[in-house]
């Protein structure tokens, strides 16, 4: 029946919402050649048409409609693996998992790579070109200052404002996330929750 694999495709998409299958380079073709057939129908017919046939029109008009509709499925399958696929750099990173990067296409990996690069590029140029990791706080803070405890002697640590901390282990600090958060990674700092 026309236009039952680019429904194939589309149906696909909401059986697997959360997880990217390999490309249906297959199913993809076969809807191509179908509009291929489709679209080379209607040249013929139109083509031969010299009179006003109106069922010759209607057949005309009922296989243009198929094509567009096989244009929007192959589109919004590709547009949605896209969104996937731009999720999962914010998700993993420029590394994806190898069973997720086994299930992209030749294309879509060079995409997912240029996509790495733009974003690497502008994550350099924020701050009048000292750079911001985008990654690093997905989720926004609760607050701006935190409470942390040094756990070890690590001494003068002097903030962006010029303010001189002394960090010796057990000390408790109110600092901003944003300039204890390196501390933190390095496991000078740990941040205490109540």
């Amino acid at each position: 029946m026309l236009a039952d694999k680019a429904m194939e495709l589309i149906k696909e998409l909401h059986r697997c919402k959360d997880t990217l299958q390999p490309l249906k380079e297959d199913v993809m073709q076969q809807v191509m050649e179908e509009m291929k057939a489709l679209f080379e129908e209607n040249q013929k017919d139109v083509a031969e048409s010299v009179n006003e046939d109106v069922q010759l029109h209607t057949s005309i008009q009922f296989r243009h409609s198929v094509l567009l509709r096989n244009k929007r499925c192959l589109l919004a399958y590709l547009y949605n693996r896209l969104e996937q696929i731009r999720d999962m750099r914010w998700a993993f990173g420029s590394a994806l998992p190898s069973d997720i990067s086994q299930s992209l296409s030749e294309s879509e990996m060079e995409w997912f790579q240029n996509y790495s690069r733009i974003v690497a590029t502008y994550m350099s140029t924020i701050g009048g070109g000292i750079g911001t990791d985008l990654f690093e706080n997905l989720q926004p803070p609760k607050s701006l200052f935190i409470q942390v405890r040094c756990l070890c002697d690590y001494g003068d640590f002097e903030t962006d404002d010029g303010t001189i901390i002394v960090l010796t282990k057990n000390s408790t600090h109110l600092m901003q996330r944003s300039q204890c958060e390196k501390l933190i990674h390095q496991g000078i700092l740990e941040h205490i929750t109540m």
